[in-house]
């Protein structure tokens, strides 16, 4: 089976070149009740995903929703704490130049504040937020993220820890990582979960090491190739 590592030794071996991060929950710790709070003050149920029903509503509607869950989005920010590892990984990743990307359905000043306090030397380019449509779980964003590095597939990673990060990394064709929570232990087993780790700091071992990836192609929808012209 191929392999996915920073020193290729073998032929088979492919090597990382890139990695893509979601934002909450990833980059940062989860915040949970960020989301329910969504729903509340949009009035919609769990089972319905957030930007899916923003988007049904009329122009003027779509405006009043999105605010409403900036001013919750807003709340969490100053209560954000990182991630462990986050720092020792990010110092690895730069001091051996491998790309870094943020893909997240949150919007921009979120984002704005963590790298600021937390990562503010560290440098994320693409940085793919939810004004770029269609949002995560579709793989638009991550195969921009790839396109702009000028890279493939199979050179680059998908780290988070919901079902829309693995299932926008698979569909794009790269190995996923799931980062495990309380929350998420139903998806270690999920078809589109290639690695589980406890601790961002974990995949710097992995990277040296080689991480074994199941042979896949992109799976890109008509409405993906849409977004990326």
């Amino acid at each position: 089976m191929p392999r996915l590592i920073l020193s290729p030794k073998l032929a088979t071996d492919n090597s990382v070149k890139g990695l893509v991060f979601d934002m909450d929950g990833t980059l940062c710790l989860p915040q949970t009740w960020m989301f329910a709070e969504m729903r509340r003050v949009l009035g919609i149920s769990k089972g319905t995903d957030i930007l899916d029903h923003i988007y049904s509503l009329d122009v003027v509607e779509q405006e009043t929703a999105h605010e409403k869950v900036r001013q919750v989005e807003r709340k969490a920010m100053v209560e954000i704490k990182p991630q462990p590892g986050l720092d020792e990984l990010m110092t690895f990743l730069e001091d051996n130049k491998l790309a870094k990307a943020i893909c997240t359905r949150n919007f921009q000043a979120p984002v704005n504040h963590l790298l600021s306090t937390f990562l503010p030397e560290k440098l994320f380019h693409p940085i793919v937020t939810r004004e770029f449509k269609p949002p995560k779980p579709s793989p638009a964003g991550i195969l921009h993220i790839l396109e702009h590095w000028k890279i493939d597939p199979e050179n680059a990673i998908m780290v988070g820890d919901s079902v829309d990060d693995m299932l926008a990394g698979h569909r794009a064709g790269v190995t996923t990582i799931l980062l495990e929570s309380e929350v998420n232990g139903h998806l270690k087993e999920a078809p589109e979960t290639d690695v589980v780790v406890q601790r961002l700091d974990e995949i710097i071992e992995l990277l040296k090491n080689g991480i074994e990836i199941p042979e896949r192609k992109s799976t890109v929808l008509e409405s993906d190739v849409k977004a990326m012209d």
